[in-house]
């Protein structure tokens, strides 16, 4: 049942229309992802649906009763004066509702003020308000008017959450959120008992969240059951099945158009029908919206580095009482394509910088590569001059760049950024968020460099944008620091991870976010499993000086103490001989199930499945787990001492 209806909608603020008679509905427990080009009119689209901005035609409709919450880009939280004040505001009306059931106020119907109560979970709003600020890490008492962008976004996410609406309206959420909060989001969002719509750059995130995808593309809104990976393989044939069709059209218009110039026998001939048909064609022609084009993107690649461009042994930095890095080693070679994890304030820019030299380290030594080039991506965009130029912010004094030893008219080399030539002499604060992140991309790869330094570069790109750049960072042959959230950018570039383990604690993995991910759940099943073996051995009655009395209480479960290796016995010889097929039943059937889930049909024709079917794939990773971690017990069991 459709909780909310667009239909036919038109609004356009230039030359071309952002929705052009635009349809589309959400129903009742959906949870649609709205993807589409920067600048294609996503949000004004959102904004419509939550009733702040109007079409210039066509009919919304909206179930009676609906409550609905919108989160913008750039949220407003003018007005109160703490964090847990504008939180709480998410609750208003619960909270005004108990107020008036508790002072038991003549007149009124406690019966109903009750029911209304109940139905809006109002008994318990501050115990709901305080778990949604711990998930997110915002300080209660912390004063509004004192708080970054990032975190009002935090804010104002933390207080649609609090609210527990019929309808999400999210514009962008994993934006200035950890990888941490994405998870919890995700988790939230996946058992939300609304219906949600969704405008998020973030692969991962749109793959774990939504089930239907829709798109806005040329005015026109498309609909697409299934996750991410089902649209991408859809829209291509699209794409293809259009480019034919319009080459087709082009074919007809350039046999017409030859027709109508021949010679004053074909003009005595000629049909007034045929003739109608060509301007039609003309028509047609005329007002076709072609696909937009892709950024190009092209960096100067500048000359090698040498081999090793930095190393840390032992490096230490503390600000006052907060330790942000203890005891670091690790050497960074030319080509390592280094991630960055940690959540917010756990110090990846301080980390960053000791990395690039900026910063000296309390204790340890740093030492650096020779020759290097580095060209720096700030999330903050503090290289921008909002009042210069397009043309001035990439080329200074000059119209001409020069990219790897070739000059280039700086309007053309906007243009491979899909800045068009009228906007050259346009101020940078006159860009959108999306368009200013394009901007630092071009800017930075306008000089030499064979050190790349990218901090949250995706936020505000979309997505074609992004596999842009992921393909860009791949074949380029210098070194990579990447600071990103974004799961599916981090996996698709770097060779290694560097991981906030706990305060000042890093640690580095190999490959990506999976990896790291894989890894750090195999650690921490060891350690329950050792927790748990040893208070097992510490609750025993064991007599004094016997052998199981001597053996350590936190040896993992089913090892021997060193030195004490002993064979197996023949139950866990059959288990150990069983479990590699267990572990290759296990993955058979996770991939079977991932091949399912990225099945459109599946969203269509068997949607009560899918829930059943991400709790099972959830469970075989927890199985495969505990069955690698059980393999490797029992062959160090078995080993010779």
């Amino acid at each position: 049942m459709s909780i909310v209806s667009c239909q036919e909608l038109s609004l356009a603020y230039g030359v071309h229309a952002l929705l052009d008679r635009a349809s589309m509905s959400l129903e009742a427990g959906e949870r649609v992802g709205l993807i589409g080009r920067n600048g294609s009119g996503k949000s004004s689209l959102l904004r419509i649906i939550a009733g702040t901005e109007s079409a210039d035609a066509g009919e919304l409709r909206r179930q009676q009763g609906l409550r609905l919450v919108y989160v913008a880009q750039e949220p407003q939280l003018q007005g109160f004066a703490t964090v847990f004040d504008a939180v709480a505001e998410g609750v208003a009306e619960a909270r005004a509702l108990r107020r008036r059931f508790e002072a038991h106020a003549s007149g009124e119907d406690l019966d109903a003020l009750q029911t209304r109560i109940e139905l809006l979970d109002g008994w318990n709003w501050e115990q709901r308000v305080q778990e949604v600020l711990q998930r997110l890490g915002l300080e209660p008492g912390a004063e509004v008017a004192a708080l970054s962008g990032g975190q009002q976004k935090r804010v104002a996410l933390a207080q649609a959450l609090a609210a527990s609406p019929d309808v999400l309206l999210l514009d962008e959420p994993t934006n200035h959120l950890d990888l941490d909060a994405i998870q919890w989001l995700e988790q939230l969002l996946a058992g939300f008992r609304g219906s949600v719509l969704v405008i998020s750059h973030d692969r991962a995130f749109i793959d774990a969240v939504v089930t239907r995808i829709v798109e806005l593309d040329r005015g026109v809104l498309r609909s697409y059951p299934g996750n991410y990976a089902a649209f991408e393989q859809r829209k291509a044939r699209e794409l293809a099945d259009e480019a034919l069709a319009q080459a087709r059209a082009d074919k007809l218009l350039a046999q017409e158009e030859e027709w109508i110039r021949r010679g004053v026998e074909a003009r005595r001939t000629r049909s007034v029908g045929r003739v109608q048909r060509l301007q039609q064609l003309r028509q047609q022609r005329a007002q076709r919206r072609e696909a937009l084009g892709s950024v190009r993107l092209e960096l100067d690649r500048g000359e090698a580095s040498g081999r090793m461009v930095a190393e840390l042994q032992g490096v230490s930095k503390a600000f006052g009482a907060q330790q942000v890095v203890r005891d670091l080693s690790t050497i960074v070679l030319r080509g390592d394509k280094v991630g960055i994890l940690g959540p917010n304030g756990a110090g990846k820019t301080t980390l960053l910088k000791l990395l690039l030299g900026e910063l000296a380290p309390d204790s340890g030594t740093v030492r650096q590569g020779s020759r290097l080039q580095v060209a720096y991506f700030d999330q903050m965009r503090a290289a921008l001059d909002p009042e210069a130029t397009l043309a001035d912010t990439i080329s200074p004094g000059s119209e001409w760049i020069e990219i790897g030893g070739a000059r280039k008219h700086v309007s053309a080399y906007l243009g491979d950024f899909l800045f068009p030539p009228s906007r050259a002499r346009s101020p940078v604060k006159s860009l959108s968020g999306g368009e200013r992140n394009r901007l630092l991309l071009a800017r930075l790869f306008a000089r030499p460099a064979n050190v790349v330094v990218l901090d949250e570069p995706t936020n505000d790109l979309d997505m074609d944008t992004i596999e842009l750049l992921e393909q860009l960072l791949q074949d380029f042959p210098g070194t990579v620091f990447l600071v990103s959230h974004d799961r599916r950018f981090l996996d698709n570039v770097v060779t290694s991870t560097l991981a906030w383990e706990s305060a000042g604690s890093w640690r580095e993995y190999e490959g990506g976010v999976e990896d790291w991910l894989a890894q750090r759940q195999r650690a921490a099943q060891a350690a329950a499993a050792s927790s748990s073996s040893a208070a097992a051995s510490a609750g025993a009655s064991v007599p004094a000086g016997s052998a199981a009395a001597a053996q350590p209480a936190t040896a993992p479960r089913g090892a021997a103490p060193a030195g004490t290796r002993r064979k197996l016995s023949y139950k866990e010889q059959r288990e150990l001989e069983q479990l590699p097929a267990r572990i290759d039943q296990l993955e058979q059937e996770q991939g079977e199930l991932t091949r399912r889930l990225a099945d459109p049909a599946l969203y269509r024709d068997q949607p009560q499945l899918v829930a059943s079917m991400r709790a099972r794939f959830d469970a075989i990773e927890q199985e495969l787990g505990a069955a690698l971690q059980r393999w490797q017990d029992l062959e160090d069991l078995g080993a010779p001492g």
